[in-house]
């Protein structure tokens, strides 16, 4: 665990213009997923009342979240790793298919038509299949790995198996294979959200921490710390394996005992980035003050996951832990690193492919200066204020209670909440698409114009 790798190089990064897709895209998804969360926990009289949440919840996790990490782990795999990226048209296709299939997935969700959603979803385990054999084949030339790109292999394993069990859930709203099967929707719903989340997702965001964290608050490791992140790397993933087969087979021992893994190693991967931040010596950026939230965070969802699946680790009620503060505390965990990563990397691709090769000649904005700062602080506050609103309410039913009116059923507390994290999230997609839009534009994404940046060209002075 290098603070800053000495052999990290830009030549052989793809095109800043397919990882920039990616990220656009899963900004719309944000807003959208988003906004249909906010009207649902408002009680809004909208189409897709059932299902609505399950759509919501793929348009933010899938759409959002996981278009994200494809985007950025397409990008940087190539620069960390110092191979090529197996194929860049594979990468485009991956988008192409993942997004058509959230949107179609969840569009049929939400408006009540799942088995016409089903046939929607085999686009998304097409493009996630793309997404794992490409970047599989990108990582099988970087061995041996280090804790960042093994963190990155678990994740496209476990990437396979959650589209495995979604595809099998899909399909089910069509021809009813579970039954089948003899398999319970309910479990293998528990283990598709647990490999899905707590697999795909949360391991690939610690695999990116280990590089991130060093490199951006400029310290050291210590030796504890890499002895550490060998245990968190053996434990975490032996625990979401065993959490996820314990609740598919409906045993709780082995649920239980994954869970305590997963949650140890979690509290690890915390503490560690916890540490980097107090000994931080690089100047205070959106990035660090939302890794900070993400350490607190983790190191809390850990703590109440444990105590949690310590006692009962079945049912939907716990799948992401406590199941009053679980869900937000994970939000919080993986919310907070995607927006305080891209508000790092989609600026560094900006400057990059706009500024970078006038260097010398001209002066250059910073990449910190290509974002409105004003508009971050604020969508940092009322995400930050949104959360502690939700756990507020979550933890006790008299804060959750306030304004309530006559006989009206609960609060204004969650609400409010709920409003304040959309908002910022919007504040937040709208800084990012106005980076682009301001230092980029339509050339940039189109892939032309004097600033695109391709492998030949990139430089390897402008390190991330």
């Amino acid at each position: 665990m290098r603070a800053v790798p000495g052999d990290l190089t830009t030549t052989t990064r793809p095109p800043t213009t397919i990882p920039l897709r990616h990220f656009l895209v899963a900004l719309a998804f944000l807003a959208v997923g988003g906004t249909l969360a906010l009207l649902r926990a408002a009680g809004a009289a909208v189409a897709g009342a059932a299902l609505g949440g399950i759509a919501a919840a793929h348009l933010l996790l899938v759409g959002w979240v996981c278009l994200t990490i494809l985007g950025a782990m397409t990008q940087f795999v190539p620069v960390w790793s110092g191979v090529d990226l197996h194929s860049e048209r594979l990468a485009t296709l991956q988008l192409v298919a993942v997004a058509v299939g959230v949107g179609g997935f969840a569009g049929g969700l939400w408006f009540g038509r799942p088995a016409d959603a089903a046939l929607l979803a085999g686009l998304i385990v097409v493009g996630f299949a793309v997404f794992i054999y490409n970047l599989a084949r990108t990582l099988w030339r970087a061995r041996p790995l280090d804790v960042t790109e093994k963190h990155f292999a678990l994740a496209l394993g476990f990437l396979a198996l959650a589209a495995v069990l979604g595809g099998s859930l899909a399909a089910d709203y069509r021809w009813s294979v579970l039954a089948s099967l003899g398999l319970s929707r309910i479990a293998v719903v528990d283990a598709h959200v647990t490999l899905g989340v707590l697999g795909v997702v949360v391991t690939a965001v610690f695999g990116a921490l280990y590089q991130l964290g060093p490199m951006f608050t400029q310290t050291d490791a210590l030796p504890i710390e890499e002895r550490l992140a060998r245990v968190e790397t053996a434990a975490y993933p032996v625990g979401v394996v065993l959490l996820a087969a314990g609740r598919l087979l409906a045993v709780a021992p082995l649920a239980t005992a994954g869970g305590l893994l997963a949650a140890g190693g979690a509290a690890v991967a915390g503490g560690v980035l916890l540490r980097r931040l107090r000994d931080a010596t690089a100047t205070a950026t959106p990035m660090l003050s939302r890794y900070a939230v993400v350490a607190l965070a983790t190191l809390a969802w850990s703590a109440t996951a444990a105590a949690t699946w310590a006692v009962d680790p079945l049912g939907p009620a716990v799948r992401f832990g406590h199941p009053a503060v679980g869900p937000v505390l994970l939000g919080a965990l993986v919310g907070f690193v995607v927006v305080g990563s891209l508000y790092h990397v989609v600026p560094f691709i900006v400057w990059l492919d706009r500024y970078a090769d006038r260097v010398g000649l001209e002066r250059v904005p910073a990449i910190d200066d290509l974002y409105d700062a004003r508009v971050a602080a604020v969508d940092l506050a009322a995400t930050v204020l949104g959360a502690g609103l939700l756990l507020a309410a979550a933890v006790s039913p008299a804060v959750a209670s306030l304004g309530t009116v006559g006989g009206s059923q609960g609060g204004l507390v969650r609400p409010l909440g709920g409003a304040l994290v959309v908002a910022g999230a919007l504040l937040f997609a709208g800084n990012m698409v106005a980076t682009v839009v301001r230092h980029g534009g339509a050339a940039m994404l189109a892939g032309s114009g004097p600033g695109t940046t391709t492998n030949s060209e990139a430089s390897d002075a402008s390190d991330p």
